[in-house]
């Protein structure tokens, strides 16, 4: 796996989020949970019975207990990661939005185990199935949050806080009519790289081309992320970090191509 990168995570001197002068993330997101469109849709969340032993067992003390707002995977304004008080320490973070079954973030996690992972998902299977990994490789370095990945970024992470952000393989909403559904946008964009720190990185991938495509494009418009595979098509070399999930499996069985984006914040 690749080294992440030593960002500077001290806060910049002006926090207010990065951008081009369009929308802002706080703008665009500013309305009640409800009525925005959300990048997930809410599944079964029953567990088998091991895996409803580990859970319970274990889940208190891996699993960030959240304040909410009104929806079930809201995050309360004005409550914030704290690194002492839920890792135990202070190190760089990584956050992996959309988690799944935990195998990219346990992966990274044993392969560095000086860098604080939190793992962001809202499906309580996927959830589960990473708790009985990481308890199973004795991992100290990993929390789970069960919210919106918006209302993560937005209230639980301050500014230029995060060495890296993953978004491996999001829903890609291929019909049109869903499109606007999709998690990767201008707000989101922006949300993102002001939770980055400075020197900090977006990783993306998807086997959806149209979606990588629009990706590519609402990065490559962000005034404070830089591409550094601009030169034509414009995607990185696959993340070596990025465990083989069986959602990139199931991609290239199709025939599909995996397309990679990386930025980085200036």
């Amino acid at each position: 796996m690749e080294s992440i990168p030593a960002a500077d995570t001290r806060p910049a001197a002006d926090t207010r989020p990065a951008g081009d002068g369009g929308p802002t993330a706080e703008s665009s997101l500013a309305g009640p949970f409800q009525r925005r469109s959300v990048s997930f849709v809410h599944r079964d969340h029953r567990l088998r019975p091991t895996m409803q032993r580990t859970w319970d067992e274990h889940r208190k003390r891996l699993m960030i207990d959240v304040p909410r707002a009104r929806a079930t995977t809201s995050v309360a304004a004005g409550f914030l990661l704290d690194a002492m008080r839920d890792f135990g320490r202070e190190a760089p973070l990584v956050v992996e939005i959309g988690s799944g079954t935990g195998d990219a973030v346990v992966r990274a996690a044993q392969a560095h185990p000086g860098t604080n992972f939190l793992a962001v998902d809202v499906y309580r299977p996927g959830l589960a199935a990473t708790v009985a990994k990481i308890v199973h490789h004795e991992l100290t370095n990993v929390r789970l949050v069960d919210a919106d990945a918006v209302q993560v970024l937005k209230h639980m992470l301050t500014p230029a806080s995060v060495a890296e952000i993953w978004v491996f393989f999001a829903d890609p909403w291929h019909k049109a009519r869903h499109h606007k559904r999709r998690l990767v946008n201008p707000a989101f964009a922006e949300l993102a790289a002001s939770r980055l720190a400075q020197g900090g990185t977006l990783r993306l991938a998807t086997d959806w081309l149209d979606y990588a495509e629009q990706m590519r494009e609402v990065l490559d418009a962000h005034g404070s992320l830089t591409n550094p595979y601009a030169a034509d098509p414009g995607f990185a070399p696959r993340f070596e970090g990025r465990a083989m999930t069986r959602f990139e499996e199931k991609g290239l069985a199709s025939g599909r191509a995996i397309y990679d984006l990386e930025v980085r914040r200036d």
